[in-house]
């Protein structure tokens, strides 16, 4: 074999080799990527988890009558914290959105309650929760779509299925998420 064929088979190779570095690497990016965003809704998740029982002692103050409320937010918040996995913490999430909406009836039927400065501050965190808890779960979905495009994609796709990375699942609310909560009194 001449020189200068065997020079162009080589520099394909350290092409080949090259490509091939680079793609695992940006789909260990990718993956850890998500692993962070992750880590940012549970922290979410938690922010509001720890706001809850404040909120619900100032509104318990107000409002002793209504214990069902606060026992519902109570084992929703408990179940969140025991949840593991997405889906997991997608239901017992929207568990407790549902049992705060119900709280937040409660609010309604106590004026004093809204305009006492403990009450608006802790309903101001908690609807500022709320909102980073949406971002946060948006950027995590957006870095799962981009790693689940990224592993589909030729030739990556080739790289990711021998290196063993595989689809990441997406936070999904549940059925009942998606349902407008009954309050009852």
């Amino acid at each position: 074999m001449n020189k200068p064929v065997l020079w162009v088979i080589i520099g394909v190779i350290v092409i080949a080799l090259l490509g091939g570095v680079s793609t695992y690497n940006s789909l260990v990016s990718a993956n850890e990527n998500i692993d962070g965003k992750w880590s940012q809704v549970e922290n979410q998740l938690t922010r509001r988890s720890d706001l809850i029982p404040n909120l619900v002692e100032t509104t318990k103050g107000y409002a002793t009558q209504e214990k069902e409320i606060f026992t519902q937010v109570a084992e929703a918040r408990a179940k969140l914290a025991g949840s593991a996995g997405v889906a997991d913490k997608a239901q017992a999430d929207a568990e407790l959105s549902g049992a705060l909406s119900r709280l937040l009836v409660v609010v309604e039927n106590y004026p004093q309650l809204k305009s006492d400065a403990n009450f608006r501050q802790l309903s101001d965190e908690l609807a500022g929760t709320e909102n980073r808890l949406a971002v946060a779960r948006k950027d995590y979905n957006d870095a799962v779509q981009n790693y689940n495009t990224r592993i589909k994609k030729f030739p990556s796709n080739i790289l990711a299925n021998m290196a063993g990375f595989n689809a990441r699942e997406y936070f999904k609310a549940p059925e009942s998420a998606k349902e407008t909560p009954k309050v009852q009194f």
